[in-house]
């Protein structure tokens, strides 16, 4: 019986002791278990602190890839619809890069072809047939003076002129050469409303040379070069180098438009060109020598009275109406 109460009380204590083995060994797997749980749900908590960072990042790319796609889409079905998407196909593949053509040997070209009639005649010297035309135009421009005619509406008040006033002509040792002075290298006048001086014949404002008159020492004593040579016949270095020299408006042989019809006659317009043909130094010469009062010019003076030769024409007519272009009215 003593035997059976010890080892009952040792198998007691062995048993208490595998209880506190195990509680203990439970213990500690708990607590392992519960630093695993925290350590997991640290991870966790990191990971979803990353991915949520992750999501805020691609957010907006995914709502505009979103977007894009859509429209793409769009687009897509609307040029299926329009039958645009097949064309724009074609047109992918038909632009290439050409291809380049094998180049011809020279050596292979045949010659050319000639007809015989042609081989037979004489080469053309077409330098000659320019030569000949220009003393046809010459010849004939010298014979058609006589057709020549100036015509200038009749004014309020009969324009004619006396002996004193021809004496009153200007005249030039040197020829001025016209549209140089004052003007670019095409040939066309150069304006300036500021600097420039304005010409009492013309009326325009250029930065050329100008006369001045000794008498009046106004306005209307300046004139440009083109104006004094081609209306007064006279050479503006030599006016300005003159110290006595008068302005026409001062001498009563202004032809420019203002003063004619202050004296109630009509512009002239620009017919200089016409005057110097019939053998007038300038428009002022032709009107006074074609307007003398007694009439009686010298047959050798080179120029015949054109004025008197024109017939006198209705104003209600269209001839009348002269057409007067921009640059004859500088020119008048």
């Amino acid at each position: 019986m003593a035997t059976r109460t010890r080892s009952s009380k040792k198998s007691e204590q062995v048993s208490a002791e595998d209880v506190d083995i195990e509680t203990e060994n439970d213990s500690e797997e708990e607590e392992e278990e519960e630093e695993e749980e925290e350590e997991e749900e640290e991870e966790e908590e990191e990971e979803g602190r990353g991915s949520s960072k992750r999501l805020r990042q691609n957010e907006e790319p995914s709502m505009y890839e979103h977007i894009r796609d859509q429209r793409m889409k769009e687009n897509q079905e609307r040029m299926q619809k329009l039958g645009l998407l097949k064309l724009s196909q074609k047109l992918k593949t038909q632009h290439q890069n050409p291809q380049r053509r094998p180049k011809k040997n020279i050596d292979d070209a045949l010659p050319s072809r000639r007809s015989s009639r042609i081989m037979t005649l004489e080469p053309v010297n077409y330098a000659e047939n320019k030569a000949k035309g220009r003393e046809e135009g010459d010849s004939s421009s010298k014979d058609s003076k006589d057709n020549i005619e100036i015509f200038i509406p009749e004014g309020e008040n009969p324009e004619f002129y006396t002996e004193e006033q021809e004496k009153l002509l200007g005249d030039s040792d040197t020829i001025w050469e016209l549209g140089v002075d004052g003007c670019d290298v095409d040939g066309s006048r150069m304006y300036d409303s500021i600097r420039g001086e304005t010409c009492h014949q013309c009326r325009q404002k250029t930065l050329c040379q100008h006369t001045n008159c000794n008498r009046c020492e106004l306005s209307q004593g300046q004139l440009c070069g083109d104006c004094l040579y081609t209306r007064y016949g006279e050479n503006l270095l030599e006016a300005i180098e003159n110290p006595k020299w008068t302005c026409p408006s001062c001498r009563g042989i202004c032809n420019c438009t203002r003063c004619r019809k202050a004296n109630g006659w009509m512009p002239t317009g620009n017919i200089y060109h016409k005057v110097s043909k019939l053998g007038f130094k300038s428009v002022a010469h032709y009107l006074i020598q074609t307007r003398r009062t007694d009439k009686s010019l010298e047959e050798g003076s080179g120029a015949e009275n054109v004025a008197e030769e024109i017939p006198q024409i209705p104003a209600d007519t269209d001839q009348n109406r002269a057409i007067r272009t921009r640059r004859g009215l500088r020119r008048s």
